[in-house]
């Protein structure tokens, strides 16, 4: 890793010596093992960058947060960035020893961020906001992750609090959590960690997790993601999250990283559906399908980008290519053609070459790009010149990646004297990793397949032809959807169907112990008229006896046949009332 400038103050620290980055499978960290806190000596510098936008009470409780870290302070800046406060803010008498105050020009939390950014020296950036305090050990907890690998996203464990200590506790407290506590966390980030076994089964969206409250990145690898775009009412976050998965970021929450923020979350309110993350986050995040329902629209970045080599294809044969892709089942497509475009010459007063007649033919579409390369989608097919995806093709390649995890999946189509053609179907993020894993001349294949896996598959079930047997549908069909939509019908019907079955052999259950009961409430009235009729004929007795008419007709058989006809009736309700 490139060394930057010391932070003022600090030892000279020698050159570290990187070792082999781990290579880590999808976003399952596991490979990775944190020392103990307190049981290591680090080496990396870290700047937490601090944006204040007024609240200078919060503020101070934030700095004071940071005042005594267990992280060695020579290893610490903390550069905090006045966002247009009226009064600025200013800093306080109780912070840490390496803090200093910027001003940015440009309104807005982006802009804040990016002026931090730029101005940060550390080999690690921990984004904090000015309304957040860390517990004492929280810097070292997200240090001990970034000194195994150089490509981490690590997030704290953020719990909203009502306390409002003073600064001068904050500092001096060695346990925070006895000023803090209770504190409740956010109940989607629970779930979410909680589902995907802490993020490491989370296939693809594990940026989610991605807050600008209290995270922390590998400065070389957020200054390769770039600015953040400053467009966002809510949903910045998210959006920066999406950017860092793509460049192949791992995404590690640290529960020992405590940070409370004090009062409640607003910033994350995208994530439950707010009305305000959902006008920005759909443009800049494809994998949140959910919110890209519209059957035709386009967003700012595709999901799916097609690049093809159109040097030497005919006009025909680049039309029913592009046109094929244009009208499939995934509307969020865009196209990328290279070929010599910079040696187009003006061919006014002559017939148009194949290239020129392709350059005039999509002008005016904006899902087709004459040259580049492709951007931020996470999902790039490379087809050979030629060859036709089918409509539904698309569709079935990214749904077989994403339900796999894969990195790259190869269609074979044809072999030639000069090797094998095929078309590629690249996740974005996969290569992006294997691009900083890889060594010198190793095969980058070779390390997606490591780190995600690696399929090969054959042409006809995904449709791909030659172009000079391809058709293009005159309009937008659906078949692979509604085929996806009908399998979900009739499993959901197959569930009812075994249920109903189920209730149905309950009722005929309940059936049969209701006759049961009938037969037995049956035999209970024929037994109380029996017992009527000898408790009359006792009563008789009884009188008689009473009337000085003899004891001798009250005999103990009668006696003996009540008893039995009360004790048979007392019997019979118990059982009644146990198959009740």
């Amino acid at each position: 890793m490139n060394r930057l400038p010391r932070l003022p103050g600090a030892p000279a620290v020698p050159p570290r010596v990187t070792p082999v980055i781990p290579r880590i499978r999808g976003n399952d960290y596991s490979v990775l093992t944190p020392p103990e806190i307190g049981a290591w000596t680090p080496d990396m510098r870290v700047s937490v960058v601090v944006p204040a936008c007024d609240g200078q009470e919060k503020l101070d409780l934030t700095l004071a947060g940071l005042a005594d870290q267990s992280y060695p302070a020579e290893l610490v800046e903390v550069v905090v960035v006045g966002d247009g406060s009226e009064p600025p803010v200013r800093l306080p008498e109780i912070r840490h020893v390496n803090t200093r105050l910027i001003v940015c020009e440009t309104r807005g939390l982006a802009g804040a961020r990016d002026a931090g950014l730029r101005a940060a020296r550390g080999d690690v950036v921990h984004w904090l906001d000015s309304d957040v305090v860390l517990d004492r050990v929280a810097i070292e907890a997200h240090m001990r992750w970034h000194h195994l690998a150089p490509y981490l996203a690590v997030t704290g464990d953020l719990r909203s609090t009502a306390a409002s200590p003073a600064p001068p506790e904050v500092a001096m407290a060695g346990d925070r959590a006895k000023l803090f506590e209770p504190a409740e966390p956010d109940a989607w980030v629970v779930d979410l960690v909680e589902r995907t076994d802490g993020l490491r089964s989370a296939a693809h969206d594990a940026f989610r997790l991605y807050t600008g409250e209290s995270t922390s990145v590998d400065a070389m690898l957020l200054k390769a993601v770039g600015s953040a775009d400053g467009g966002f009412v809510l949903g910045l976050d998210t959006a920066m999250g999406y950017r860092l998965s793509e460049a192949g970021a791992v995404f590690v929450p640290e529960p020992v990283a405590t940070a409370y923020r004090l009062g409640s979350s607003t910033r994350r309110q995208e994530t439950s559906g707010g009305r305000d993350g959902q006008e920005s986050v759909p443009d800049h995040v494809p994998h949140h399908r959910s919110l890209r329902t519209h059957p035709n629209r386009q967003w700012l970045v595709p999901y799916v980008e097609v690049e093809t080599d159109v040097t030497g294809a005919s006009y025909e044969d680049v039309r029913t290519v592009v046109d094929a892709v244009l009208a499939g089942t995934i509307p969020d497509v865009s196209v990328v053609l290279r070929g010599p475009w910079d040696e187009l010459e003006d061919e006014r007063g002559t017939p148009p070459g194949d290239l020129a007649l392709v350059r005039r033919h999509y002008a005016a579409e904006p899902r087709v790009r004459l040259g580049g390369r492709p951007g931020l989608a996470p999902f790039v097919l490379r087809l050979p010149s030629g060859w036709v995806p089918g409509e539904d093709g698309l569709a079935q390649l990214t749904d077989l990646m994403t339900e796999r995890g894969l990195g790259l999946v190869s269609v074979f189509l044809a072999e030639q004297p000069d090797g094998i053609v095929a078309a590629r179907m690249e996740r974005t993020a996969a290569f992006a990793r294997a691009e900083m894993l890889a060594e010198d001349g190793e095969d980058l294949d070779g390390v997606v397949t490591e780190i995600y896996g690696s399929m090969w598959v054959d042409p006809e079930s995904y449709g791909l032809l030659p172009a000079v047997d391809a058709t293009v549908p005159d309009d937008r069909r659906t078949t692979y959807r509604q085929q996806q939509e009908r399998s979900v019908l009739q499993g959901e019907v197959a569930r009812l169907t075994k249920e109903l079955a189920r209730l149905t052999k309950e009722a005929e259950g309940l059936k049969g112990k209701v006759t049961e009961a009938r037969e037995e409430a049956k035999r209970w009235r024929t037994q109380a008229v029996q017992l009527r009729r000898e408790v009359g004929a006792l009563r008789k007795q009884v009188t008689a006896l009473k009337q000085g008419h003899g004891l001798t007709r009250i005999t103990r058989s009668g006696l003996r046949r009540i008893r039995s006809l009360l004790r048979d009736q007392s019997h019979g309700k118990q059982a009644g009332d146990g198959q009740e």
